[in-house]
């Protein structure tokens, strides 16, 4: 389905917002934009929202199955705006996901089990946010795959993330079980990487609720939802996997210049499956078998 704006989806399809799950992707250029719509539909999601510049063409067996909203990313704060326009729209209790095109949500067991069943777990475990780590893709051979972009020939990076001490809250406090993550070609391109960007972390999967409010860090003004856990016990957490990066230092002429080739002596081939994920460390299954 199409609609004219935003506000025209909302208007339209409260009924899509009661519980969700309803996954809202942003599409900043032409890059897989059906194939990231078709891996979130295969994910299980109840909705799959497609906020995209009306330049775009979708296949015809996307175009029926998406709701497609007008939208321009080219300002970095506006998919923000957005996230929180939909939260204050949805009910309390709605779970939303959000990522941009070329990228793509994996959880454990993803190939056998929906995100549906996923949030229902997590739910039960009284948890309304889910960390999510943003995972670097990129291509092996930049001469062959110029934009660093290729599904069939993708790499990530087996080892190097490591964890910082949240700094202190405004009030002072010390952020409880929050922790600043890095990694991947943010960190071993860092000098082309804004340090406001440098984090590989963002809670990816939450629910709405009255007062909720995305900041342009990826964290939100709930600290609980910040967490990677409960006091308890190790929860759930998931992994973005992410061209983004990689294309966009490939896109920035300064940075295009300076890096040939994104693979290092820890690089491995992307298998496309949760199990190499959770074999590297880079998601957590918690109590969930």
């Amino acid at each position: 389905m199409m609609y004219s704006s935003l506000d025209d989806f909302l208007k339209q399809q409260q009924a899509l917002l009661t519980k969700g799950p309803v996954a809202l992707i942003f599409v900043e250029d032409d890059v897989e934009v059906a194939t990231t719509l078709r891996h979130h539909l295969q994910s299980g999601f109840k909705a799959v929202v497609a906020l995209m510049p009306d330049a775009f063409d979708l296949p015809r067996d996307i175009k029926n199955k998406v709701h497609r909203v007008p939208f321009d990313c080219s300002a970095p704060e506006r998919p923000f705006q957005a996230i929180n326009q939909v939260i204050a729209a949805a009910t309390p209790g709605c779970w939303l996901y959000y990522c941009y095109n070329a990228e793509f949500l994996f959880f454990p067991f993803c190939e056998t089990r929906s995100v549906t069943e996923m949030l229902a777990f997590h739910g039960e475990e009284r948890r309304s946010a889910m960390l999510s780590y943003v995972i670097d893709l990129y291509a092996g051979d930049l001469s062959e795959h110029p934009s660093a972009v290729s599904l069939d020939t993708a790499y990530l990076d087996k080892s190097g993330y490591y964890a910082q001490a949240r700094p202190d809250l405004p009030d002072g406090s010390t952020p409880e079980r929050q922790l600043d993550f890095f990694g991947g070609v943010r960190w071993r391109h860092e000098e082309h990487i804004p340090e406001a960007s440098r984090k590989i972390d963002r809670i990816s999967l939450f629910q709405a609720k009255p007062g909720l409010e995305l900041l342009p860090n990826h964290t939100f003004n709930e600290q609980e939802y910040n967490t990677y856990s409960c006091p308890w016990h190790h929860n759930l957490t998931a992994a973005v996997c992410s061209f983004r990066t990689a294309k966009a230092l490939k896109r920035n002429p300064e940075s295009d210049y300076a890096i040939h080739s994104f693979r290092w002596h820890n690089s491995t081939p992307f298998e496309w499956h949760s199990r190499q994920l959770l074999d590297l460390g880079l998601m957590e299954p918690g109590q969930w078998f």
